[in-house]
C-alpha cells in the first residue's frame, strides 16, 4: 500500500470520496495547521543545521523526521481534498429514505434504540454517533425507509435492525 493511501477507503466512481461540508472544512483547517507547523519545523531544522555536526544533532534529526511526517500528511490531505465529492445533506430531496448525511434511528434485535449519522470515511467517529458511509451498517441502511428491516453483515454473522426514524439537516435560508 502506498503511504498516501493512509486510511484508504472505498471510493466513488472516478476516485471521489463523499464528504459533508463540515468534513471538508475540517480537512482544510487541518491542512492549514499542518502548513503552519511545517513552517515552524523548517525554522528549527535550519537553526539546528547551523549548530554544526548533523550526525549527532538530535534537534536536526528529530526536525527532519517530523518534516517527513508533515509532508506525508499534507500530501494525503491534498489528494483527499482534490478527490472529495462534497455533499450537503440539507439539500437531500428524498427525505423519506436513507442516503448520505442522514441521521438514522433504529432498533436492534434486542429492541435497543440507537441513532447514527452516515458521514464520509474521514468524518466517522463512533463516540459521536457518526459512521462511515462505507461501513457495513451504513451500506445495509442505504435507501431504506422508516419501518424497513435490514440485515447488517457483521463479523459475528448477520444481524437485523429496524429503521424507526430518518432525519436530515434543514436547508439554510
Amino acid at each position: 500500500m502506498d503511504e498516501d493511501e493512509e486510511g484508504a477507503a472505498p471510493q466513488l466512481p472516478r476516485g471521489k470520496f463523499y464528504m459533508t461540508p463540515a468534513g471538508e472544512a475540517a480537512l482544510r483547517a487541518e491542512r492549514e495547521a499542518m502548513r503552519a507547523e511545517r513552517h515552524r519545523v523548517v525554522e528549527i531544522v535550519a537553526w539546528a543545521a547551523g549548530n554544526g555536526d548533523r550526525s549527532e544533532n538530535a534537534d536536526y534529526k528529530e526536525g527532519k523526521r517530523r518534516l517527513r511526517e508533515i509532508d506525508r500528511r499534507l500530501r494525503f490531505l491534498g489528494h483527499r481534498l482534490e478527490s472529495a465529492e462534497v455533499v450537503d445533506p440539507a439539500a437531500q430531496t428524498q427525505r423519506d429514505r436513507v442516503f448520505f448525511g442522514a441521521t438514522v434511528t433504529y432498533l436492534n434485535e434486542r429492541d435497543e434504540e440507537a441513532t447514527v449519522t452516515l458521514v464520509g470515511v474521514d468524518e466517522a467517529n463512533m463516540a459521536q454517533g457518526k459512521i462511515s458511509i462505507a461501513s457495513p451498517m451504513a451500506l445495509a441502511m442505504l435507501r431504506a425507509r422508516v419501518g424497513d428491516e435490514v440485515v447488517v453483515r457483521t463479523p459475528a454473522g448477520p444481524s437485523s435492525i429496524e429503521i424507526t426514524g430518518i432525519r436530515y439537516p434543514e436547508p439554510a435560508g
